[in-house]
């Protein structure tokens, strides 16, 4: 059967999450161990069939083992973890790199000139919780917001908010940057992501060609069946591979993120909209289509699931997302819609570069709002695009980002 070609389903990262301390002589090993890891494991799936696109490295949160005592001193701890990095042997496989997690204000007005000096070796999230009373907590929110406007400004085309982002009700362990984070107390783990758009659009299409009913509740069952089926194919495959690797136990196997993973590279989520009879992403019925395709990735059984596993709409990050903001599909509003039934919030979306600390702020609360009301993980990862107003296109030069129009920000 079609669903069965290992090229349908790639490996997006294999993440590996570890503690490092404030004992640099430490840190050589560890990312050593790190590496040494991810190139043989990428080095077994690629011989059972299966293609590694990254390998990842998460810490606990940094202010535990950089200093952060001064920006100089932390740019000093930075620049010698890369020259670690980029000493690793890992056979050419893109390495991306996180320094976990900013846990005070203090710490967020340091990150806006890490990012901007060392760009993918410094992904890092702010994880804002609420109080007793359920209340969101504003002041890092609010610095956070202002983290984000400065990145915008001093970084070409502000796309170095690729590599921050704020989290709302988010676990550790995701493998996806730059929402990834650790705690030491977890230890030494990993966990596996995947990219499966072109799988799920090419089963729908098999059973499409194939369907002998127009009934939509029929219809509905049989997709959620045929993905379902073809995602737990592909995860149990790869998690036999793990368990006949797993002989090293310094990492141990914390779980699969069965999110879909969209890229630029890639089929587009929207694809697979459209062959569940939406008309185009945004119009009626991409609730409920939605919905489904939640239900689809939390369907596996057989292994743990963590990290968001559930839709991820990265807007930027996917070819047919993009093209909708230029024929005005959705909006901003819609965006916050859609994640009350899937995730993750609101990923890579451009907005104006004049855009107001306070209104990025309050898109911040609207979307912590909803992850703790419905208790379920969402962030906020918004360009700011220096010199663009709403309906502008964007002219972004990474090769992970998409060119779109500009959303307003009511």
């Amino acid at each position: 059967m079609n669903f069965k070609n290992k090229d349908l389903c790639k490996i997006r990262t294999i993440t590996t999450f570890l503690s490092l301390t404030d004992d640099k002589s430490e840190w050589k090993k560890q990312i050593l161990k790190a590496s040494s890891f991810c190139s043989h494991l990428s080095a077994r799936f690629l011989e059972h069939g299966y293609a590694v696109q990254s390998v990842r490295i998460v810490t606990n949160p940094f202010g535990e083992y950089l200093n952060t005592e001064s920006l100089e001193g932390a740019k000093e701890d930075l620049s010698y973890l890369s020259l670690l990095l980029a000493s690793s042997d890992l056979s050419g496989i893109r390495v991306r790199f996180a320094i976990g997690e900013a846990r005070t204000q203090t710490e967020i007005t340091l990150l806006p000139e890490l990012v901007k000096e060392f760009g993918d070796l410094c992904n890092v999230c702010v994880n804002v919780g609420i109080d007793a009373a359920g209340i969101l907590n504003n002041h890092l929110i609010r610095s956070s917001a202002e983290a984000v406007s400065e990145i915008s400004k001093i970084t070409p085309r502000g796309e170095g908010n690729f590599n921050f982002t704020v989290n709302f009700n988010c676990d550790p362990l995701i493998p996806y940057f730059p929402a990834g984070y650790h705690k030491k107390e977890i230890g030494d783990c990993f966990v596996i992501g995947l990219e499966t758009p072109d799988l799920l659009v090419t089963v729908l299409k098999d059973f499409n060609r194939k369907a002998e009913t127009s009934d939509h509740n029929d219809l509905f069952k049989e997709y959620f069946q045929v993905m379902s089926e073809a995602l737990q194919y592909h995860i149990t495959m790869i998690n036999e591979v793990v368990k006949q690797f797993e002989t090293n136990k310094e990492f141990t196997f914390s779980g699969f993120d069965s999110s879909a993973a969209p890229s630029k590279n890639c089929s587009s989520m929207v694809e697979v909209y459209e062959q569940m009879g939406v008309e185009y992403f945004g119009a009626s019925g991409t609730v409920e289509a939605s919905s489904l395709l939640t239900k689809v990735f939390k369907s596996i059984t057989g292994v743990n699931l963590v990290g968001f596993s559930g839709l991820m709409l990265a807007l930027t990050e996917d070819t047919g997302l993009a093209r909708g903001t230029v024929d005005s599909n959705y909006d901003i509003r819609s965006l916050l819609t859609y994640s009350a039934v899937c995730g993750i919030g609101l990923d890579t979306v451009p907005i104006p570069g004049d855009t107001s600390i306070e209104k990025i702020s309050a898109l911040m609360r609207d979307t912590g709002t909803m992850a703790f009301r419905l208790n379920k993980p969402l962030t906020v990862r918004l360009f700011p695009v220096p010199g663009l107003k709403a309906g502008d296109r964007t002219v972004f030069e990474s090769d992970d980002l998409c060119n779109c129009a500009v959303l307003d920000v009511p």
